[in-house]
């Protein structure tokens, strides 16, 4: 119960190491499907772990695999947060510099609040706006997992969850190809491109894919200035946990940061350092993305999917509100700050 950290998990009989496996080992061997399917079709990683999820959703009824996936969907995301740090170093953000720090710093705040308000307005919970609007404002679908850890199934349910994974996966996509257009039409140079693919696309992949296709510089930008936008996941996971604790009846025994964002900060510190060797940076981050994959699958499989047909297509706006409003942000920034 040491990952339960508000309090999500039912309590029941007491689970033996024997009960986890049969559900890990669905869930590894649909990951590696949705990475063959994506590697052989060139479809984003996580869209097809979480299709393969959705098609595998009839095992969710299977008892002996539910202790298993459950494990895959929080503990493996846990441990896969805390890797994800092994893709930052603080060089990295100290170089972009006073004003472009700030600058995304704002970005993330303001996308993430367009989030909660758009939601409001639509009917949604605050929860709801807090999980569309971060995924959208720092890494798209990593974001998304580790949010709806923080925020608790009692907030957020597989069902809400596995929309915003879809709408991110698809939004992302769709950025790839139409942001660096945007920003040819709008003339910019090689940095500012890079700054605004960077501060504006959702996931990773998506965001240093069009960078590079701009050039190498706007690539190279762009890379540094989505890692900082990662590196703001662990205090936005803090802030997050410690607002919407006050209308959790665990807040009373919420700690000060979880164990996973507190592991985030201490990979981000080392690899800072740059005592660890260039090919252990490289193991630990393919192992994060290997763990987030498997989370993502897990989510898929065990998403409620009667309550993700009921909801419809409006909760994907929310996600439209806050890609315009980050798009928006990071172009007015690169039009003013960046030269």
């Amino acid at each position: 119960m040491a990952a339960d950290l508000y309090g999500d998990i039912e309590a029941g009989a007491k689970l033996q190491w024997r009960d986890y496996p049969p559900g890990l080992m669905v869930a590894v061997l649909a990951s590696l499907a949705s990475a063959y399917l994506s590697d052989h079709y060139g479809a984003p990683l996580t869209l097809m772990a979480l299709l393969v999820g959705l098609a595998l959703n009839f095992l969710n009824g299977d008892p002996r695999l539910g202790p298993g996936l459950a494990f895959a969907s929080r503990t493996l995301l846990r441990v896969g947060i805390v890797l994800v740090g092994a893709r930052v170093t603080l060089a990295q953000i100290v170089g972009l510099g006073p004003v472009a720090l700030l600058a995304i710093v704002v970005i993330v705040t303001l996308t993430m609040l367009s989030g909660v308000l758009a939601a409001e307005r639509l009917g949604f919970g605050r929860a709801f706006g807090a999980l569309a609007g971060g995924a959208v404002a720092i890494c798209g679908a990593s974001a998304a997992m580790a949010l709806a850890t923080v925020l608790g199934e009692k907030r957020i349910n597989q069902a809400q969850l596995a929309l915003v994974l879809v709408g991110i996966s698809a939004f992302s996509a769709a950025a790839m190809v139409l942001y660096p257009a945007i920003c040819h039409h709008l003339g910019f140079g090689d940095r500012q491109a890079g700054f605004v693919l960077g501060a504006a696309i959702h996931d990773v992949a998506q965001s240093l894919g069009a960078g590079y296709a701009f050039s190498q510089t706007a690539g190279q930008n762009a890379a540094i200035v989505k890692l900082t936008r990662v590196a703001l996941l662990a205090p936005a996971l803090a802030i997050t946990g410690r607002l919407f604790a006050r209308d959790g009846e665990a807040a009373g025994r919420q700690p000060l940061l979880p164990w996973y964002v507190v592991g985030f900060f201490l990979f981000a510190a080392i690899n800072s350092i740059g005592i660890v060797p260039a090919r252990v940076g490289q193991g630990a981050t393919d192992l994060a993305t290997a763990l987030l994959v498997c989370a993502v699958t897990a989510t898929g499989i065990r998403s409620p999917m009667a309550s993700l047909l009921e909801s419809g297509p409006r909760p994907l706006l929310i996600i439209a509100i806050a890609s315009v409003v980050a798009l928006l942000l990071a172009c007015g920034a690169a039009a003013l700050l960046i030269h």
